[in-house]
């Protein structure tokens, strides 16, 4: 089984490279522009997390296809740190500590990543389940979510932060009901 992950494309908070995990923010006109000239192989299932960028994306790159929206495949809940970029929170000592560790501190007020990761993963296993006779099946989704998934499946293993995709790019992968090869970069 063929299967494409998808970075939303940009929002506004995007480009100015703030955290934005919960916060529903629509497409802005760039990330419109940009998805229009991806070309694309068809697919049977869409899957998508919740948020307006997700599902603007997948109507914009699968007009005729009708999507499955999953609550589990959203974002890191970012907690104190939702909406600011790296100036708005350079100061702030909780948020130097969260660089230090490598990410792996809890968001203050947010998600813990490790139970972040285990969620999307989770949520990826329960979904693909249910269309192994499918040939291809895309994933509109978050930055995060492909890392989760692909660090946890893909061979061979790349680290969550070596998975880093830009917005409206992502991977094709083959899917053998237990790993992920990844064939190209979108």
């Amino acid at each position: 089984m063929k299967i494409l992950f998808i970075r939303h494309g940009s929002t506004a908070g995007n480009l100015e490279k703030r955290y934005i995990g919960r916060t529903d923010e629509p497409l802005c006109a760039d990330g419109t522009a940009q998805l229009k000239t991806l070309m694309l192989p068809s697919c049977e299932i869409v899957v998508c997390s919740p948020m307006k960028r997700c599902i603007q994306t997948a109507e914009i790159l699968f007009p005729k296809c009708v999507y499955l929206v999953s609550e589990e495949l959203s974002e890191c809940d970012f907690g104190d740190f939702e909406g600011k970029n790296y100036s708005e929170l350079s100061g702030d000592p909780y948020y130097q500590s969260w660089i230090d560790s490598g990410g792996t501190l809890p968001f203050p007020n947010g998600e813990v990543p490790s139970d972040f990761r285990r969620r999307c993963a989770a949520a990826f296993e329960s979904i693909i389940k249910n269309f192994e006779s499918s040939e291809n099946v895309a994933f509109v989704v978050h930055g995060g979510t492909i890392m989760s998934i692909l660090e946890k499946y893909s061979v061979p293993h790349r680290d969550y932060f070596d998975l880093q995709c830009k917005n409206g790019h992502g991977f094709v992968c083959e899917w053998d009901k237990k790993i992920l090869v990844i064939t190209e970069e979108i």
